[in-house]
């Protein structure tokens, strides 16, 4: 058991690093569709992704491509919305018996949104002009910001999916910046989130501490190859066949 999930570190890993699709959107549900209870995959994702944005940040803010007053502003509502996400499966945990089955059906719908937006991103990101929301300034749409945080954040709190992919497609379209500035700041930012998550889903005692060691004995030498080959693999098939797949994972988990 510990090889395969080992193995399925390096796959993810790869993936990630050779197409920048999220890791929790291919690895949550596999782990889900192998037995792992809904809420142990959602908070070890949640503490296993943490400490693999943490490499990513720290690079991002050693090169300055990293918006912090947009992280910042993110993380007003992104926070928040976190902590009321597990606040409500707390809750709902003490007065129901099928909390497992609210965050997999959850899990299944975030899925096929995130695929679209994956997809949307692929063939539509590039084509997408400036639009009146671009042009104002951070401050003069504070509170859109605030509330596309909260929103996002209570999604990410009860799946642990979109921390990244989600807030990506929000500040393709929100926000303007150069690419290189949206993938650090989206990674920053998701740093913060899973990190905030990931704690309080341990609180839980919804972390399964060995099973997120031997993801990142796999996942950190798949994300280091799958870079190094970024360059000379088709990007866009890949991303458009990982899309389908999560796709097909959401519909099978609701």
């Amino acid at each position: 058991m510990t090889l395969s999930i080992i193995l399925m570190g390096v796959i993810v890993g790869f993936l990630v690093g050779m197409t920048g699709v999220g890791g929790a959107s291919l690895l949550t549900p596999i782990l889900i569709l192998i037995g792992i209870h809904p809420s142990i995959a959602v908070g070890t994702d949640l503490l296993y992704n943490s400490i693999t944005k943490l490499f990513g940040t720290i690079q991002h803010w050693r090169q300055k491509t990293i918006d912090f007053k947009l992280v910042k502003m993110l993380a007003l509502g992104s926070i928040p919305g976190v902590v009321l996400a597990v606040v409500f499966l707390k809750l709902f945990d003490s007065f129901f018996d099928n909390q497992e089955v609210i965050i997999k059906h959850a899990l299944g719908y975030v899925l096929i949104l995130v695929a679209f937006a994956t997809l949307f991103k692929v063939f539509f990101g590039h084509r997408l002009k400036e639009n009146r929301w671009q042009l104002q300034s951070l401050e003069e749409k504070r509170w859109l910001t605030i509330s596309i945080g909260a929103v996002l954040g209570f999604i990410v709190g009860l799946t642990s999916i979109g921390s990244g992919s989600l807030y990506a497609i929000a500040m393709l379209y929100f926000f303007r910046m150069i690419p290189v500035q949206l993938v650090g700041t989206d990674i920053a930012h998701a740093f913060l989130l899973s990190s905030t998550a990931g704690i309080l889903h341990a609180s839980m005692g919804n972390v399964n501490y060995t099973l997120v060691f031997n993801l990142l004995i796999g996942s950190i030498p798949g994300v280091l190859l799958g870079s190094m080959l970024a360059t000379k693999a088709p990007t866009t098939v890949l991303r458009t066949i990982i899309a389908t797949l999560v796709l097909i994972s959401g519909l099978k988990l609701i």
